[in-house]
């Protein structure tokens, strides 16, 4: 017996409307649901465009409050352009915390922090690697 898919990975927050305000205005991500675990914990699922799996955002303040520590994990979303999403940081007050690093091959790489710490790397694939 083996799994088969993955369904969601789950970050806790302590600033949950915060923390999905940046997900959703920022990254773009669709909310796909909102809900209270049976303990207590205030979810929610997103998701982004052309993905199926989710992110669930958990706020559950009775456990403490949230400390990221730095390199721990971090999420990683493809993007069209590292040069275009640049502009649309900028136009919201932000700016990436790591890059961009281009690679010779037209793809490249940078990150930004979300709200409560944890990173977000944004992808951009190649032109190269599409046609391959």
């Amino acid at each position: 017996m083996q799994v088969t898919r993955l369904n969601h990975t789950r970050y806790r927050v302590s600033d949950l409307e915060r923390t999905i305000k940046f997900y959703k205005d920022v990254l773009g991500l669709q909310e796909v649901r909102r809900h209270k675990s049976p303990r207590g914990s205030e979810l929610v699922f997103l998701k982004a465009p052309q993905s199926e799996e989710l992110i669930e955002i958990c706020c559950f303040p009775a456990s403490g409050p949230v400390h990221v520590q730095p390199d721990l994990t971090h999420l990683g979303f493809e993007i069209e352009s590292l040069e275009e999403f640049g502009r649309h940081l900028a136009a919201q007050g932000l700016k990436y915390s790591d890059g961009p690093t281009l690679r010779p091959d037209g793809g490249g790489f940078a990150f930004i922090d979300a709200p409560e710490g944890y990173e977000i790397e944004l992808i951009e694939v190649s032109q190269s690697k599409e046609l391959a």
